[in-house]
């Protein structure tokens, strides 16, 4: 591999039992990640609000699973958890990069928690305030069933 090229995802298994996302790279790297990490560091706008200031800090994931990984064109994948959240495009720099960096983005994460009081226990945790639209899916009211 030459040094401008990219790591490229050679495997993705999930292990639902552990809830882990393991990624192969072509450079011989193996990064196995907790779905709970990928989950509060999701790459969507909802987790990561369009700027930096807007991130936001998302608590009560300890049991987060993955029920399904869909591909994104050949650059990514789209992560579907038990909690419904599916808006989150991880491409192949992302999951690499959150690879590299886990622990130091594991530590960074119970860190903020701890200063905000929040748990990654969900009963320790508030629920999130529903989304505009109705039931928290982000469609419109009724949508889902609900009344």
């Amino acid at each position: 591999m030459s040094a401008i090229e990219k790591p490229w995802p050679e495997e993705i298994k999930v292990d639902k039992v552990a809830r882990t996302l393991s990624v192969l790279f072509s450079d011989g790297k193996r990064f196995v990640l907790p779905a709970e990490l990928l989950r509060v560091e999701s790459p969507s706008a909802e987790v990561q609000g369009h700027s930096p200031s807007e991130k936001k800090l998302v608590s009560g994931r300890m049991h987060v699973g993955i029920i399904g990984v869909e591909p994104v064109g050949n650059y990514a994948v789209k992560l579907v958890f038990d909690d419904l959240h599916d808006s989150g495009i991880y491409s192949w720099d992302y999951l690499y990069a959150l690879g590299e960096q886990q622990d130091a983005i594991w530590a960074n994460y119970l860190a903020e928690l701890d200063s905000a009081g929040l748990s990654r226990d969900p009963a320790l945790s508030p629920a999130p305030a529903p989304k505009p639209g109705g039931c928290g899916s982000g469609k419109a009211a009724g949508s889902c069933g609900c009344s």
